[in-house]
């Protein structure tokens, strides 16, 4: 079958499109005929060899994806460690759900990490329904960093069906007025405000309950100074390369608390996982929830489709078709 290979650490330079054998299902796996692949900045960060725990090239990237089961001729989508960017995948069968009725490929390729990451970033903040650390006299607060991309759009709209009040940053006016209509209350251009000061004037001084992080370096500081007191600063990644950096007076100052998300290690919690999925699958039943789907682009052109996401100029989630 054809795969993208990633044979080197590096960039887009590294990805050769090549003949690779096909997966054999074990135990407790099924067959996926892939149809789209969703490209995520961590499949750029492991290809760079900046992925913890990633795999050694050679090996084939990409870690969510949308097809048809072989044995079966369901329609899936399903989350992975690597692997997606195939035209075949082998996968534990608790990793693969069903693509809900109306969606695409490319619907069903953006949602596995956006959603379930957003989801359970909320959960993490312990703000979802009936947790008692949501505030009594208002809604509760988030700041969304990057929230025109991937899981940012997921965590607006998850936010706004959960009654939270968020304010989000971005690079462009233009995407921050597309988030607007997704939902975001308030939106943060950092390349002319300070989001800190920001934060500090919109919430009159009192701050968010929740900064979704995934940026490092010193903005995780300075996310930690937007919070109110017993707030939470949720780290999910450190897309700028730092080691992020922590303000522990304003820690102790506001009762304050730090928390590490990672979806590659909650994937396996699988009561916690199909609550997600129960409650995230309600909604889009409901036709509250679906997919931001920005570029779309053949597999072959993955190496255009990385150097998107380098210069953050995506919007939403950039796919890769697979098979039309």
């Amino acid at each position: 079958m054809k795969a993208i290979v990633i044979t080197a650490q590096g960039g887009p330079e590294v990805l050769q499109l090549q003949e690779v054998p096909a997966p054999e299902p074990k135990a407790g796996e099924v067959l996926v005929d892939i149809e789209a692949v969703g490209l995520n900045f961590a499949d750029v960060l492991a290809a760079k060899g900046r992925y913890a725990g990633g795999p050694k090239p050679p090996y084939v990237g990409g870690r969510e994806f949308a097809g048809t089961r072989a044995d079966n001729g369901q329609r899936v989508m399903g989350y992975v460690e690597y692997g997606a960017f195939a035209e075949q995948i082998a996968v534990p069968e608790d990793r693969i759900w069903p693509i809900p009725e109306g969606w695409t490929a490319a619907d069903a390729a953006a949602f596995p990490v956006n959603y379930f990451t957003a989801y359970l970033l909320y959960w993490k903040a312990s703000l979802l329904p009936g947790e008692t650390r949501r505030p009594s006299t208002r809604a509760p607060r988030a700041l969304i960093h990057a929230a025109a991309g991937g899981v940012g759009t997921a965590a607006v709209q998850i936010g706004k069906l959960l009654g939270i009040e968020t304010y989000g940053t971005s690079s462009s006016d233009e995407k921050l007025q597309r988030v607007a209509e997704l939902g975001l209350n308030h939106g943060i251009n950092y390349t002319r405000e300070d989001y800190e000061q920001a934060i500090e004037a919109l919430t009159r001084g009192e701050g968010v309950d929740t900064v979704f992080d995934m940026l490092g370096g010193d903005d995780t500081a300075k996310s930690i100074r937007t919070l109110a007191f017993d707030g939470r600063c949720i780290i999910y990644g450190a897309v700028s390369g730092k080691r992020p950096q922590f303000d522990i007076g304003a820690l102790y100052a506001k009762a304050c608390s730090v928390h590490g998300l990672w979806l590659s290690r909650l994937v396996y919690n699988r009561e916690l996982m199909n609550s997600a999925w129960t409650t995230l699958h309600g909604w889009i039943r409901e036709g509250s929830l679906k997919p931001v789907v920005g570029d779309v682009v053949p597999l072959d052109r993955l190496a255009d489709a990385f150097q998107l996401v380098l210069e953050r100029k995506n919007f939403g989630k950039i796919v890769l078709t697979v098979k039309a």
